[in-house]
């Protein structure tokens, strides 16, 4: 990924013996692990809780105790579950739109953990860990509600938030594919909701690759085709090293 310049971090870039703490933000955790240059996890990814109900202050000092074990590290990647700008949260469905609006999440924590941070969607941390470089690709998450991220030959598209589009019965993909509703329906009906996405997902992108990570992944009970594959959990947080280099 390539990252436009606007700060002095954002111009930094690793180097091949860097070591990057990558942290990903869930509804229901959250984790962390080292990573290297290259996105190897050198470390057991930990996790704890998400705190409900959240505030910016709850969530800074949560993340910073989920990472006290881990040292030894130059750079900090962060996937959060909303649209965020120059490290700032606008939007937070799942975890509290409205009291964690306007939060520079990447200041509070590169403050706390003096460390440089860049923070971006989710899904877009997944896709970073997922994708080849090659084409179009596309990232959904299946968890406790729905993500997505766009790339093109392995430069990440502007985040659009289809989660929050209507997709089927007025209902948005978040409210017709997230965990509340696949608990509601069951795996059978919950599957064929996801399959009609994909169709639409299809039609609308025309991907030369789609990737399906999240918890809830595992859990389809259709055979996908060959361009459609399920990714690990864990490129959740391997994708952080792509933020503090370029993909070759």
């Amino acid at each position: 990924m390539t990252a436009t310049p606007q700060t002095p971090q954002q111009e930094m870039l690793a180097s091949p013996d860097s070591r990057i703490l990558a942290i990903d933000i869930g509804g229901t955790g959250l984790k962390a692990a080292l990573l290297s240059y290259e996105g190897e996890m050198l470390t057991e990814r930990i996790r704890i809780k998400t705190p409900h109900p959240l505030t910016p202050e709850l969530l800074v000092e949560k993340l910073v105790e989920l990472v006290s074990t881990l040292t030894d590290y130059s750079f900090v990647s962060v996937g959060f579950p909303g649209v965020v700008r120059h490290g700032k949260i606008i939007t937070a469905p799942n975890l509290g739109t409205e009291v964690l609006r306007g939060f520079d999440l990447a200041a509070a924590l590169a403050e706390k953990l003096s460390k440089p941070v860049r923070v971006v969607n989710d899904a877009d941390m997944q896709g970073l860990g997922a994708i080849t470089g090659k084409g179009i690709e596309m990232v959904i998450t299946l968890g406790t509600g729905f993500g997505s991220a766009l790339f093109m030959d392995g430069d990440l598209a502007p985040h659009l938030e289809l989660a929050h589009m209507p997709f089927r019965k007025g209902e948005s993909f978040d409210q017709q594919l997230g965990d509340k509703a696949r608990k509601k329906l069951g795996r059978k009906a919950w599957s064929r909701r996801v399959k009609q996405a994909l169709n639409d997902l299809r039609t609308l992108t025309n991907f030369d690759h789609l990737y399906i990570g999240g918890g809830n992944a595992d859990r389809l009970n259709f055979e996908l085709p060959p361009d459609i594959t399920t990714v690990s959990n864990e490129c959740g947080v391997r994708g952080g090293a792509w933020l503090w280099r370029k993909r070759e």
